[in-house]
C-alpha cells in the first residue's frame, strides 16, 4: 500500500500504479487472528491497491462458520489461508452449493501440533511421544496451580480449528488444556519458560518463527488417518490423532467474479511459498514490525514473482 511504502525504500514498487480508486468496488478481505493470515492479506493488500486500484477492506474474523457465511452472502470477499483440516462439514456445505468458490492452493504447507522446546525431550526423553505424557509423573512436570496434579497443555487462541481436548480426552492423558487467549500471549509465555528453562506442552503450528526462535520440538502423536479426520470433520468428540499435513487453500465469494473479475483473478493467481512466508515472519512476530511494511517490503524485492499474478 502506498502509505505502507513511505520511508522505507519501497515507494517505486508500491506505487506502480494508480493506488486506490474511490470509484472502485471494495474488495473486503478476510484475516485470521495468526500471524501468517495477517501478512497474506497485507500482501494482498498493497498489491490490489497499488496495481489494479481498489481500496481494500481488512476484516477480522475468527476461523469459524462466520467467515463462510459472509463469503456466501457477499459482505466478504476472500480469505487467503484456509487450512483444511478445519474445515467442518457444514463449511464444506458452502463449497458444495457454489456460494463459495476454491481458488486453489496459497502455495504454503502448514502442520498443527504439539510442540515442546527441545530441551524437554534431552532432559526426558519419554516425552518425545505422546505415551510418555500418560506417565502421571511425567505430567506433573507441567502442572500449574490451576491444574492441581494434572498437567497443564497450553492452548492459543479458542477459535482455533483445535481438537486437544478431545485427544487428551480420548488417549486418556492427565492432562487439562487451558488457553493463552491469542498467538502473542501464547509467545509470552514460551518465552517466559524458555528463559527459566522450564517445561511448557503446546498447540502451535510450522511455518512460525518462534520454531526456530524457541528450538521447538513436535512430539509424535498416533499417526493421523482418514477415520480420525472424518470424525474432526463431523465433530463427534472421536479425534485421537495427529493433526494432518495442511496444504493450505484459498477462497472467494462466487460473487467475487462479477463484482470484480480483475480482483478474482488476482487472488486465483496469488502465491505465498512456506518459503516466502519464513521471509517475512521473523519481522514481524519477533522484531515487531508493522505487518503492512513487512509486505510492503516483500513486494519490493519480489516483484518478479507477483507481477506474474497480473
Amino acid at each position: 500500500m502506498l502509505a505502507a511504502a513511505c520511508g522505507s525504500g519501497t515507494d517505486e514498487v508500491a506505487s506502480s500504479g494508480d493506488g486506490p480508486d474511490s470509484s472502485k468496488e471494495t474488495i473486503t478481505l478476510i484475516v485470521n487472528p495468526w500471524s501468517a493470515s495477517r501478512l497474506n492479506v497485507e500482501v494482498a493488500k498493497n498489491l490490489i491497491e497499488s496495481q489494479l486500484g481498489n481500496p481494500v477492506e481488512i476484516k477480522e474474523v475468527d476461523e469459524n462458520d462466520a467467515m463462510f457465511t459472509g463469503m456466501a452472502d457477499g459482505t466478504l470477499d476472500a480469505v487467503l489461508e484456509i487450512w483444511p483440516s478445519g474445515i467442518t462439514d457444514a463449511e464444506t456445505a458452502f463449497f458444495d452449493d457454489g456460494s463459495v468458490v476454491n481458488i486453489g492452493e496459497l502455495g504454503a504447507v502448514g502442520k498443527i501440533g504439539w510442540f515442546v522446546p527441545s530441551y524437554v525431550i534431552d532432559d526426558n526423553p519419554a516425552l518425545a511421544t505422546w505415551e510418555g505424557y500418560a506417565d502421571p509423573a511425567n505430567a506433573a512436570l507441567f502442572a500449574t496451580a490451576e491444574t492441581g496434579d494434572n498437567g497443564r497443555f497450553l492452548g492459543t487462541d479458542p477459535s482455533y480449528s483445535q481438537f486437544d481436548e478431545q485427544i487428551i480426552s480420548n488417549l486418556g492423558l492427565p492432562f487439562d488444556v487451558q488457553f493463552s487467549g491469542s498467538e502473542p500471549a501464547t509467545v509470552a509465555e514460551l518465552d517466559a519458560r524458555v528463559a527459566a528453562n522450564e517445561p511448557i506442552l503446546m498447540y502451535w503450528w510450522t511455518p512460525t518463527a518462534a520454531v526456530a526462535k524457541y528450538d521447538l520440538v513436535k512430539v509424535e502423536l498416533p499417526a493421523y488417518t482418514d477415520e480420525c479426520g472424518a470424525s474432526a470433520a463431523a465433530g463427534d468428540g472421536g479425534v485421537d490423532c495427529d493433526y494432518p499435513e495442511d496444504v493450505i487453500i484459498k477462497a472467494m465469494s462466487a460473487q467475487l467474479e462479477e463484482k470484480d473479475p480483475a480482483v478474482a483473478a488476482f487472488l486465483k493467481n496469488f502465491t505465498l511459498t512456506t518459503e516466502d512466508q519464513l521471509e517475512m515472519l521473523p519481522a514481524f512476530e519477533i522484531d515487531g514490525e508493522e505487518p503492512a511494511k513487512v509486505a510492503a517490503d516483500w513486494v519490493a524485492a519480489h516483484e518478479s514473482d507477483w507481477q506474474a499474478w497480473f
